[in-house]
């Protein structure tokens, strides 16, 4: 484990293990463990933006956003490839790509940070932030790590196969009641352990 003297003085965001870190952010000393090796990490307490992939994302979701934003004072932008409409809050803000596959997508991975929280369920995109250092959950409550990501992606792309095939694998299920409260309880956890 790295002596604290090293990296007293900024966010660690090099994840070799399940290790504790103290780090300093706004004058302040603070401990941390590594979350993308499923723990929380400095990367989570220092949460800086939320993005999210607002064209699949379902309005309930939004709307959640929109509420712990203006409570929490973190930045929210949303990204789509059409005109998006959001509260008149210096916090939130909607940005318009252009249409094209992927162009929301590609624009998240580039603009995005090591500690900032993507919200998508695209399975792609998640891994892409994640190897950045970003943190990911889909509208349904699921958080995406490093352990998990790549046995989704095989997952998706088994299927994928299936219905190339001709085979009728079924979809996700509804959005309802349960997966809102299982999103709005993922994303206040991790507004909880963000400094303050």
């Amino acid at each position: 484990m790295p002596g604290f003297s090293s990296i007293a003085s900024t966010v660690h965001t090099e994840h070799t293990g399940r290790l504790a870190y103290r780090v300093r952010r706004h004058g302040r000393i603070r401990n941390y463990t590594c979350y993308t090796h499923g723990l929380m990490c400095c990367c989570e307490g220092a949460l800086l933006k939320i993005w999210v992939d607002a064209d699949a994302c379902p309005v309930v979701v939004r709307d959640i956003l929109f509420k712990a934003a203006e409570r929490t004072g973190v930045e929210l932008i949303l990204v789509a490839n059409q005109s998006l409409r959001v509260p008149p809050l210096p916090m939130i803000r909607a940005v318009q790509v252009s249409a094209g596959f992927d162009v929301a997508d590609n624009h998240i991975v580039q603009s995005c940070a090591a500690g900032d929280l993507v919200i998508t369920s695209d399975i792609p995109l998640a891994a892409e932030v994640i190897d950045k250092g970003a943190l990911a959950l889909n509208p349904r409550g699921d958080r995406y790590t490093r352990e998990n990501i790549r046995g989704r992606l095989n997952m998706r792309d088994f299927m994928e196969t299936l219905r190339s095939s001709g085979i009728q694998s079924g979809g996700q299920g509804s959005f309802g009641q349960r997966e809102k409260q299982a999103f709005a309880n993922q994303l206040d956890q991790i507004l909880a352990r963000r400094p303050t």
